[in-house]
């Protein structure tokens, strides 16, 4: 508000001339005011004496602060509700908020640090740290490489490389190169208790079969019989074929005993390929238990099927097969890579060959040495009334 060179005694003063008898030119002429002055004086001070004056002018003050203060408060609240549906928790979005409202409504950055939440220090504060371009670069060549990996295994891949880097630095390296794996939509998962199969902890306890379906790029079906090691997690067998008979799985589960040796049991759907007489005869000549799941019940027989989902996840969904003859070389790889290099979560990030060499190794030691290891489970321990003489493991 403009100042006047006239205080309210002043004006009072000059006012009482005037009902004194003097006159508006010669009052203005006298003071060097206007006349348009002198009648809003006139206007606002008429009749008044000076304490009234300065109860007036006090008021005046007094309303200007509080329309000050009204107007400071509508401008905090209009700019809280303009961040009420964001986050404003960590550092890097609290500068986004703080110069949000310096540049929408004008704030000093005080003000706007006050709403936001934030020390002006925080704001202020300019990162020191090193670019990591060769980090970087390495981890998106390790993304593209491995599409459907989350941070977690490439910190894995890149600490056998020789990286110290700790695991929050990949994941901030990770989240900044933008290169968080999209998730597949959830399925259902089951509600209540279930009774564990319990298998012995050691290699070829008990193996599990499903087939998995795809096309070639020219449209023809075809589809993979797997076969996993429920212990070990190893993929013993993934083969492809347009068609896939009983015969054909016995003959390919004969072949496979004959390298790696007879399992303990092994499970399966009820397929009409795993359930036909080729499939009863052979497991009656070569006396293996064989275990069908519940129908409609896939949980199961989890473990082949997570492997059916990685399987589709990391290969079948990012590769565009050509025939039947890229499809067994493709796949083969994929088998190779998935039992020597992808590190698996459910095994302490360790390879499937790895853990079973682990296994091989506790087993074989004496009991005397180390007993402990040689009988350790990887699962939960046996309900009441079940032999635990053989380190029982929950396998599905």
């Amino acid at each position: 508000m403009k100042r006047t060179r006239f205080t309210d005694e002043q004006i009072i003063g000059i006012l009482a001339e005037h009902e004194a008898g003097a006159k508006c030119a010669d009052l203005c002429r006298k003071h060097g005011m206007s006349e348009g002055t002198f009648y809003n004086w006139k206007a606002k001070f008429g009749g008044m004496t000076v304490p009234e004056a300065k109860r007036l002018k006090a008021l005046e003050d007094e309303n200007a602060k509080l329309k000050k203060l009204l107007a400071e408060q509508m401008l905090d609240l209009a700019a809280m509700k303009d961040l009420v549906f964001k986050k404003v928790v960590t550092p890097a979005v609290k500068r986004e908020a703080v110069a949000h409202l310096k540049a929408r409504f004008g704030l000093s950055e005080r003000r706007a640090c006050r709403i936001a939440g934030a020390d002006r220090k925080m704001i202020r504060y300019q990162a020191q740290r090193a670019p990591d371009t060769e980090l970087r670069g390495r981890l998106r060549e390790l993304a593209n490489e491995r599409r459907r990996f989350g941070y977690r295994r490439l910190f894995v891949l890149l600490r056998r490389e020789g990286e110290p880097s700790g695991i929050n630095r990949i994941y901030r390296l990770y989240r900044e190169e933008g290169l968080t794996v999209r998730k597949r939509k959830a399925r259902r998962k089951a509600v209540g208790t279930r009774a564990p199969i319990l298998v012995e902890a050691r290699p070829n306890a008990r193996w599990s079969l499903d087939f998995v379906h795809d096309q070639f790029a020219n449209g023809q079906r075809f589809r993979v019989l797997n076969v996993v090691d429920d212990v070990t997690r190893e993929c013993l067998a993934a083969i492809p074929d347009t068609s896939i008979s009983g015969r054909r799985v016995a003959r390919e589960l004969a072949a496979l005993i004959e390298r790696r040796g007879k399992p303990g049991m092994i499970v399966s759907d009820n397929g009409t390929e795993l359930t036909s007489n080729a499939i009863l005869r052979w497991c009656s000549e070569h006396r293996i238990e064989w275990h069908y799941i519940a129908p409609g019940k896939p949980m199961q027989n989890g473990f082949v099927e997570s492997f059916n989902g990685r399987m589709r996840d990391e290969l079948l969904n990012e590769t565009m097969f050509r025939n039947l003859a890229h499809a067994r070389v493709v796949i083969a790889a994929w088998a190779d890579d998935y039992n020597t290099e992808r590190p698996h979560s459910a095994l302490d990030y360790q390879t499937p060959a790895d853990y079973a060499r682990s296994l091989t190794t506790a087993i074989a030691r004496p009991a005397a040495q180390d007993e402990s290891s040689a009988r350790r489970a990887i699962a939960q321990p046996a309900p009441i009334g079940v032999n635990t003489n053989r380190a029982p493991v929950a396998a599905g």
